[in-house]
């Protein structure tokens, strides 16, 4: 069998997929990805077999390619990294096609955290962004930020049911109602990062309460405070 690879190209700007991946990109035979992951790749994907798929079809163009790919290279490209919300479909390429390459990319969550200039070492990295349940994470949500974190999350849209559908808005009545005094939580959220449609909402998470955001939507919880070397002097002064 042929070369299998899951590629991460970043959270859409084409200026964040990195070098490494554009070359396994530009020397592959098979592409297949969602719409809006090809889109960030489409200038390196002249004269490639392109397969653009849904959550509803994409078993069907696995399936279809399988039997032909012989000495051929599939790539799968992921909007951002691979390693982060997209466990459940790597999982089943690997059942598919056994061996699969993982190669890295730039994730959302880095650039958010970078524009809300929050630490990533200082906080908490949680997705909603999965079909199983996620009670537990919204528990650890709540532990986060009991605890003093501040949070980088992806939420969960699923407009067709609403039981599921977890955007910034329902975390905000969800963790009103779980008792967090949401005007003094500190928050941005941010959309279609990276792109020239890149906007930042910022101000408190009662203010997130009957807003709309899109599913290309990041949010970060600020409890940050600056705690620069400068307090830790004792480490070369003595």
């Amino acid at each position: 069998m042929g070369k299998v690879f899951a590629v991460g190209v970043g959270p859409g700007s084409p200026k964040y997929v990195t070098e490494v991946v554009k070359e396994i990109v530009q020397s592959c035979d098979i592409i297949i990805g969602y719409k809006y992951t090809l889109k960030t790749i489409e200038h390196l994907l002249e004269e490639k077999e392109v397969h653009e798929i849904t959550m509803n079809n994409q078993e069907e163009s696995y399936q279809e390619v399988l039997p032909r790919l012989e000495d051929k290279t599939l790539v799968i490209p992921f909007t951002g990294d691979v390693n982060f919300s997209e466990s459940e479909v790597v999982d089943r390429l690997i059942e598919i096609f056994g061996k699969v390459e993982i190669i890295p990319g730039i994730s959302s969550i880095q650039v958010a955290a970078s524009r809300a200039q929050i630490p990533l070492d200082k906080s908490k990295v949680i997705t909603m962004h999965v079909t199983t349940p996620i009670e537990d994470k919204k528990l650890e949500l709540q532990k986060a930020l009991i605890d003093g974190f501040s949070v980088v999350l992806v939420p969960r849209p699923w407009p067709k049911q609403p039981d599921k559908h977890f955007m910034p808005s329902e975390i905000a009545v969800y963790l009103r109602e779980h008792g967090f005094d949401t005007e003094k939580i500190k928050v941005h959220v941010f959309e279609a990062i990276t792109t020239e449609n890149e906007t930042n909402f910022e101000g408190t998470v009662k203010d997130l309460e009957g807003k709309e955001f899109s599913d290309l939507s990041v949010m970060v919880f600020n409890q940050t405070s600056l705690d620069s070397y400068m307090n830790y002097r004792w480490q070369w002064e003595n």
